[in-house]
């Protein structure tokens, strides 16, 4: 197996460290929030091609799977140059723009969430959920909950992060511990709001310990953070981010819709506003709503994309 990822990216320290081999390409996505930043995108996308045929060439593979965004685009590209077979995978229900162009010609599409499949009429679409690290097992969160988990990602959310420290004399005193995962942006708050029954942090390679003794989420929508969630069986409080076009809106919008999950806009969010939506949850939707999630979640996502591979390789 060989994995293909973004010169400078992340991967280049963490897949050589979990013993697989990596291939990188020079590559960047649009960017729709900063269009002057898209100025180089004529002259990087044919260099990456190249990059994506030689290392296609060189690998020989039986079957490529895409992940995903923009980075998977110079081996899925190449692949389909190839007469290569090839898998999607797509977290979000919206699919991006990446997904949208190789789709057509793809074997299978592998979706997270519900939705995704009205998005791509005509195609072969399955719902696999999103392969997760191990350690995120189904449990039965506790009614009334005594453990809050909130975060907002690696980057955080600066509202949500605002909102939190603005009600937590509410939150330490509703709960036996609120745990705040505030994101880069959030490490000198995390620092300053220190108290009893609240413990901040700006990141975590923890988070499957800490699903683990949560009873409610508050999060913003992103699909990892969702699966994960869902694996576990955790009623979400979601705040969908803004960025990226909105993408979050559906992914909250498919888990409200499945009954797992209640929204808030991260417009004008504020502590109130998040202690009043806490305190709405009466036990018996707390059940619903961890008894949804459980039920959307996709603990054998790895097995089910696997299959799929297995089954196009060998046709």
């Amino acid at each position: 197996m060989l994995l293909v990822g973004r010169k400078g990216g992340p991967e280049e320290r963490l897949v050589p460290a979990e013993g697989f081999e990596l291939a990188t390409v020079k590559i960047r996505g649009l960017d729709r929030d900063a269009v002057w930043k898209n100025v180089a995108l004529p002259a990087l996308i044919p260099l990456a091609l190249r990059a994506g045929l030689r290392i296609v060439d060189r690998f020989k593979p039986d079957v490529v799977l895409g992940m995903g965004g923009y980075v998977m685009a110079p081996a899925v590209a190449a692949a389909r140059m190839r007469g290569i077979p090839y898998v999607l995978h797509e977290k979000d229900v919206r699919p991006g723009l990446a997904t949208r162009i190789f789709a057509a010609r793809a074997a299978a599409i592998c979706t997270t969430l519900p939705g995704t499949e009205r998005r791509l009429p005509g195609r072969r679409v399955e719902l696999t959920g999103v392969p997760l690290r191990d350690g995120f097992a189904q449990r039965t969160p506790d009614v009334p909950p005594r453990r809050l988990l909130v975060t907002g990602g690696s980057q955080g959310a600066r509202n949500l992060n605002q909102a939190v420290w603005s009600a937590l004399d509410d939150l330490c005193s509703r709960f036996e511990e609120v745990v705040h995962v505030a994101g880069a942006q959030g490490a000198d708050g995390v620092a300053q709001h220190a108290r009893p029954r609240y413990r901040g942090m700006a990141f975590t390679d923890e988070m499957a310990d800490l699903m683990s003794r949560a009873d409610l989420l508050v999060s913003r929508a992103g699909v990892g953070t969702i699966a994960e969630a869902t694996a576990v069986g955790l009623p979400m409080i979601l705040v969908p981010g803004t960025f990226g076009g909105g993408h979050q809106e559906e992914n909250a919008a498919a888990m409200v819709e499945a009954g797992a999950a209640v929204r808030l806009g991260d417009a004008g969010l504020t502590g109130a506003g998040l202690v009043a939506s806490i305190a709405a949850l009466d036990d018996e939707r707390l059940r619903a709503m961890a008894a949804a999630s459980a039920a959307a979640g996709r603990r054998d996502a790895a097995k089910r994309v696997l299959a799929i591979l297995h089954e196009v390789a060998r046709r």
